[in-house]
Parts: C-alpha cells; structure tokens; sequence
C-alpha cells in the first residue's frame, strides 16, 4: 500500500526535472494536386517526415492551379502565407516579379548551409526558373511536357496500329477519321488548349509564340501566334471539329477524365498524366510525341515545360527555412525523384534520376514513358526555351475564350487569333507598366 504513492512522488520529481522534447517546426506545403497525385504529394510529405524528428511538412491542398495562387497572395498580405507554395509555370513571371514576397531558392539553400547545384537539374527545366542574373528563383518540382496520350485497345478496334502513334497533324486526323468510322464518338480532343496547341506547338515547330524570345527578352514582348502556320492549324482543328473528329472537352485538364475513362481515343496533354492512366484506366494506354507538320522546316523542335515548380514564400524564421531547404534536398535526391517519375510521367528534374530511370529499365518495360524526356533535352533554341510573360494566366483565358467561339463555329481561326492576340497584348502592356522599373 506504501509502494504506490512513492512511485507517484518519483514520477513527478522525474516530471519536474525532464528536458523537454525539442517541439517539431511545421511547415506549410500549398498544393493542387488531387487524386493520384495528391496521393503522391501526401508520400513525399509523409516519408520525410518519417525520415527525421525536426521538421514535419503539412500539405495542404488549395483547389487549382490558379485558386492556390489566389489564395496565398491573400495569405501573403495578411501575414500568414504559407512556407511553401506550388506554382504553374504560367505563373513564374508574376512570381519573379513579385519582389519582397518570394525568396529565391538559391538562396534559401545557400543560408541553410544545404548544398545547392543548379547544373544538376535537367538544363531546359532550371533555365525555365532562373532570373536573368543567373539565380535560380524556385525549384522544379512537377515539371510536365506535353505529349500524345492515346488508347492502345480503341487502335485495334480500329485496325490500326497499337504501337505505332500517329506523328504528324495529317496522320492524326486519318486515325480520327477511322476511330470515328469504328464507333469512337470522341476520337480526339486535348487539355489545356493554349499550351498544347499554341505554346508547345510553336516551340514544336520552332517559331515564336512571343517576341523578344517568347518573354525571356524584356518585359515589352508582344505575342506573335497569328502566323500563316498557326491560323492554318486553327483551322485544321476547327474542320476537324465540323466533322465530328476533335471534340472540345473543356479548358484546363478537363479532357483529362474524358480519356480515363475510355471516352475519347486520343489526346494531346500532361505527360503527368501517365500515373492517373496507368492506375485508372481500363484500357492499356500508349504515349506518343507531339505531332507535326511535316513540311515545316526545322519541325520537330523540342517542347516546352509544364507543370509546377516550388517557391519559398518570404517573412519565415531561419529555423523554418532549414526545414524547407532539408525537404528540398529530399525531394530532389536522384532515388525519391527517379521514383516520382516512374509514378507519375512527370519529368525527373535532375539528369541522374533520368539514368537512374533507364538504368532500371524503366522505359524499356514502359514503351513511351522516355517521350516527355527525349522531347525536353532536344537542342534548344531561342524560339523553343519556352514562354515566360507576365499576366500569363489571364492571357490563357483570353486565348481559351477566342477559341471556344472556333469550336462553336462563331469566328474563323484567323478572327480569333487576332483578336486573342490583341486583348493579350493589353495584358504584357499592363504588366510591363506595372513592372517597369
């Protein structure tokens, strides 16, 4: 009866006198990344945290793309944005722009006495993130290229070839033309339009989709899409449509469920979606290139990036920051991003996850997988780095707007491009005022 109360007292002699555990920093992760690959993003957290006892990263999922980045400059201006925040690429300049708010991730890593090389990231992925004085702002994370996505099982319902794609614009309306004959009431469609059938498209065929470099050259870049090759392509789409062979499923990625689900055949967007394919997908998919026009001289180029990269958000202890560079370390050692890869079809950002990845004998198990990567480390020019403008989201809308009035049959390709380029161009002019000096 004595025992008990002698062992409350030690317990709280013990109590009174313990060195209390060293608190966890959290750090905030905003992200839109749903579904599989929300689920992907929830491992990368989860493994580092189990990794280590001072830092636990809290993904937190913000909507799309463009609710995210809404949301944390609303965040940002009331003093409680988050230390991590996922942005698409068609944001970079705005965030670049954005002096004060951002702390660039070279020098994030460079304080926290984490070692940072830049040269080890795939060359057309950094340089897309890196300010003109050679800084790299933020860190490739989900880097995509576009790429042709098409239903090996509907191919041979078709009699056509499971393993060979179509590679040029005239081969893919022949294969529509057939999936459509075989029963196919959706043979082709696309996400996010003026990516893959702009931005890409130019880069592709090696011709401007803006001045001064696509954007990379100043501020007072005009956009240049009204081309005899991209009207022409418009139009060829916009028959396409008439015919029943191209079948508008919405902007953004919402084409992406159309072909999931076996609805449509073909479809040009996110190498990302590779994972969502292979785990939904009741059919087996293939991946083939961007098509082409064969006669265009230069034809194929090399496509752009897309996808998202990670910004350090400003106003943060040194102890939080040490916790992000730690995760960022993490998340680009050649093992965790060769995995990433293999589980969603994005890019691996650095050039040993990719050898790693072929070493493995990815590729050779997975036919097609290799394409986003071949299409990105193609020689570069200055036509074809990519597109980097200011206001860039809004000019998307603009140009997703003009061309659904194609789709539906209300302008020509040509009417449409122009006025996109017009209502576009009042865009960069607003940005360039507003970012002049």
């Amino acid at each position: 009866m004595i025992k008990k109360p002698m062992f409350a007292a030690a317990a709280t002699v013990a109590a009174l006198f313990a060195v209390p555990a060293q608190a966890q920093v959290e750090i905030q992760w905003w992200h839109s990344m749903g579904g599989a690959l929300g689920e992907w993003v929830n491992d990368l957290a989860k493994d580092f945290n189990a990794q280590q006892k001072d830092y636990k990263i809290v993904p937190v999922f913000k909507g799309t793309y463009d609710e995210s980045m809404t949301a944390a400059i609303a965040a940002f201006r009331a003093g409680n944005a988050p230390h991590i925040l996922q942005v698409f690429e068609v944001g970079t300049a705005t965030m670049m722009a954005s002096k004060g708010a951002v702390k660039p991730v070279a020098q994030l890593m460079t304080e926290a006495g984490v070692k940072f090389d830049p040269t080890r990231y795939i060359s057309a992925v950094a340089g897309y993130y890196t300010a003109p004085n050679g800084q790299m702002m933020s860190l490739p994370f989900n880097s995509s290229t576009t790429v042709f996505h098409y239903n090996k099982d509907a191919f041979k319902a078709a009699g056509l070839d499971p393993n060979k794609p179509p590679t040029t614009w005239p081969e893919v309306a022949l294969a529509a033309a057939k999936l459509k004959a075989s029963g196919h009431k959706c043979p082709f469609t696309t996400s996010w339009v003026s990516w893959t059938q702009l931005e890409s498209f130019s880069a592709w065929h090696n011709v401007e989709y803006a001045t001064k470099r696509n954007g990379f050259g100043g501020l007072d870049t005009r956009l240049a899409f009204t081309t005899p090759l991209h009207v022409r392509h418009i139009e060829n789409l916009a028959n396409m449509a008439k015919q029943g062979l191209f079948v508008y499923k919405g902007r953004g990625n919402a084409a992406d469920a159309t072909f999931v689900s076996g609805e449509c055949a073909m479809m040009t967007g996110s190498s990302g979606l590779y994972g969502n394919v292979k785990r939904n997908a009741k059919f087996t998919g293939g991946i083939g290139a961007l098509p082409y026009y064969p006669d265009v001289q230069g034809a194929p180029q090399n496509t752009v990036i897309g996808g998202a990269s990670l910004w350090v958000m400003s106003g943060k202890k040194p102890a939080e920051y040490k916790g992000v560079a730690q995760f960022f370390q993490y998340i680009s050692d050649p093992k965790v991003q060769a995995a990433s890869h293999q589980r969603t079809g994005y890019l691996p950002i650095t050039t040993a996850a990719y050898e790693l990845t072929e070493k493995s004998g990815f590729y050779k198990e997975n036919p097609g997988t290799d394409v986003a990567v071949t299409q990105m480390i193609r020689k570069v020019t200055d036509k074809s780095r990519g597109v980097r403008l200011g206001n860039f989201v809004q000019i998307r809308t603009i140009v997703d707007e003009e061309m659904e009035q194609v789709w539906g049959g209300k302008k020509t390709a040509k009417e449409a491009l122009e006025a996109a380029k017009k209502r576009g161009d009042e865009q960069l002019q607003r940005f360039e005022k507003a970012n002049r000096s």
